[in-house]
């Protein structure tokens, strides 16, 4: 795909600024004296060293690096303030400063959302919620939502703990009297098999931001910090169509984990981690603090992934998602541009030592992630059963285990005015910003330029 024009003008000004920074900093110090420009080269490759560190080293030896990645800048510009450059130091640091707010605006246009295309939504006349009380802390109770949605004429099921339950049997049978919407106010392992049945009968379906992580509804575009305006959609909705994951004889809607999630210390932390608003909403910092116990060797059965004809190998952890998540969304706790593509997302994490775990922070195109995308995904492993988190839930599943996508096998109505989705902040990834600034390859002789489309656009 061909950049816009929107995404190429402010990748070539954040190019032409950071090589105008660098330039500032060493012609004024050649000038002034040859050892300077030394200088800002050591301070550089000190402070480059320090940030490695500091992303692959825990305790006292992180809090080191850290330190070097600090004072390594302090002291180059304490030498130029001292030889009286502090006149390129200042210029530096502003061109510094408009190359990284003009690649972040190319980077965040590259990577926009693409909205799915909304659907009239039917005429609801009896809706029925099912409501887990102690999902997400007990935002039911928090936010009145059982009296909200009685108030709309909503027939609500609480559930005061979910256990055994099966929830898929209670929406069938509401169904089978006379329900014409199915809802649930949860978390993603509650929504996905009152989903499954909603999509198996034809019937909308309402997603009530609930639950802790919320992924589903965050690739929605709803708001998750007001679970209530999801109520919106029974008197002013509209009705979109997303797919489907199902793993095994199993429904889900956003992910299933396997690897370093499941049986390690890492990667309890990591799970636990992403159900706090706090790093839920900070990806890269959770992965940072991951890395370090995913550097440590991985005891979990060795798992390999086919993912159409690419093959994963071993990976530590393996992520295979309800389409694929954003490409500035290293960690996979984000939201996925869009939930409407016919395809699984399939991430594979390998961190075999410190050149990984750094190149981890330039996100997908790091060398430590395998990604692709396909229909179907198969996991191998040398054992029966595999642990897995599917959809927040741990679960065993037996092997091999088969990953599917349905493709808009669901009707969910969602509120016409609501926030849209948000993509991950991405990192700032030079390469993609020198393609981006590439003027647009010139077609053979004889043939129509093609005008720019972004992929995946209806």
């Amino acid at each position: 795909m061909e950049p816009t024009r929107r995404e190429q003008r402010p990748a070539r000004v954040a190019l032409g600024a950071a090589a105008a920074a660098v330039l500032v900093l060493l012609v004024g110090a050649g000038l002034r004296s040859p050892a300077l420009a030394a200088v800002g080269l050591v301070g550089c490759a000190l402070t480059a060293a320090g940030t490695w560190w500091g992303v692959t080293r825990r305790g006292a030896r992180r809090a080191a690096a850290r330190a070097l990645a600090l004072t390594a800048p302090v002291w180059v510009l304490w030498q130029y303030t001292s030889a009286r450059l502090g006149w390129a130091v200042a210029v530096s640091a502003a061109l510094w400063l408009l190359a990284a707010g003009a690649a972040r605006t190319a980077l965040v246009r590259h990577d926009a959302p693409v909205p799915p295309p909304e659907h009239p939504a039917p005429g609801i006349h009896h809706p029925f919620l099912i409501m887990n009380l102690r999902s997400g802390g007990g935002k039911v109770r928090r936010h009145s939502l059982r009296e909200q949605a009685e108030a709309l004429g909503a027939e609500v099921l609480q559930l005061e703990w979910r256990g055994e339950t099966d929830v898929a049997e209670l929406a069938r049978k509401a169904a089978s009297e006379g329900a014409d919407l199915l809802g649930v106010a949860g978390g993603d392992g509650m929504q996905a098999p009152v989903a499954d049945v909603a999509a198996a009968l034809h019937l909308p379906f309402l997603v009530i931001p609930a639950g802790t992580r919320n992924r589903f509804a965050r690739s929605l575009g709803l708001d998750c910090d007001d679970p209530v305006r999801a109520l919106d959609a029974l008197y002013d909705g509209v009705e979109l169509h997303v797919d489907m994951g199902r793993v095994g004889d199993r429904p889900f809607v956003s992910d299933v984990a396997f690897g370093a999630y499941e049986g390690t210390a890492a990667g309890s932390w990591y799970r636990g981690a992403a159900r706090r608003p706090w790093h839920r909403d900070r990806p890269v910092r959770t992965a940072l603090k991951a890395l370090p116990g995913l550097l440590a060797e991985h005891r979990g059965v060795p798992l390999t992934a086919h993912a159409g004809t690419v093959t994963c190998r071993a990976p530590q952890a393996l992520l295979i998602s309800n389409n694929p998540y954003g490409t500035g969304d290293i960690a996979g706790l984000g939201i996925r541009p869009r939930l409407d593509g016919g395809e699984l997302g399939c991430v594979g994490v390998e961190v075999t030592g410190a050149p990984h775990a750094a190149g981890l922070l330039r996100g997908w195109r790091s060398s430590g992630l395998t990604r692709a995308a396909a229909t179907d995904v198969r996991v191998d492993a040398d054992a029966p059963w595999l642990a897995a988190d599917v959809d927040g839930e741990a679960s065993r599943l037996r092997v091999p285990v088969r990953c599917e996508v349905r493709p808009l096998a669901l009707r969910v109505i969602v509120p016409r005015r609501r926030p849209g989705p948000r993509g991950a902040r991405p990192p700032l990834d030079w390469r993609l910003l020198t393609r981006l600034a590439s003027p647009p390859a010139r077609p053979p002789d004889g043939l129509p330029a093609l005008k720019p489309t972004r992929s995946g656009a209806p």
